[in-house]
């Protein structure tokens, strides 16, 4: 329970060190890997049922090789896609933030350091160390924030490219009569 208190101080710490952007760093990090969890859970629960589904839906089906046929295919082809692909536009727009907002934390520490060098003159380096830090805390955590989510995102996107195809090879269209006399 001891360290538990210490390791919460040691956050405070880091987040009062790094300033008020740090917290919105924070927050948008929490909220990206709420989405990569849910995306991946759902690839590996949810996504399942879909594709369960649209088979039960395509195989229910006497004929596969009219144009109607086609039209249902893609129909049930983009429905899964869809909701594969729901939130990573999401993801990839809370990946692209964390920079940004790392970039923003260190103007406004560099504009700290400006204040103080206003006020106390160029010779107190104490005094610039609290807004230094402010400005390069912000941006490391803006940084490791984007490429963790970075990382994931690609791999996420990449399994679910896979899972989209596999789903196009699992509903197979017959070539129509008139087509295979030919």
């Amino acid at each position: 329970m001891h360290s538990l208190v210490e390791i919460w101080k040691a956050c405070a710490d880091f987040l009062e060190l790094g300033g008020w952007v740090l917290s919105w760093i924070l927050l948008t990090t929490f909220v990206m890997w709420t989405f990569l969890i849910e995306r991946f859970w759902y690839v590996r629960s949810g996504h399942q049922r879909a594709i369960a589904d649209a088979l039960a839906t395509w195989r229910a089906r006497h004929e596969h090789s009219s144009w109607y046929a086609h039209q249902i295919r893609k129909k049930l082809i983009s429905g899964v896609t869809l909701k594969l692909f729901e939130t990573i536009p999401m993801i990839k727009t809370l990946v692209a933030l964390c920079p940004l907002l790392g970039l923003l934390g260190t103007v406004t520490g560099m504009v700290e350091v400006f204040d103080v060098m206003a006020i106390a003159g160029s010779g107190n380096p104490r005094a610039m160390a609290s807004g230094v830090s402010r400005a390069i805390l912000p941006t490391m955590a803006g940084m490791v924030a984007a490429l963790s989510g970075f990382i994931l995102s690609v791999q996420l996107e990449r399994l679910a490219n896979r899972e989209a195809a596999a789903l196009e090879d699992h509903l197979t269209m017959e070539d129509a009569p008139s087509r295979a006399a030919a």
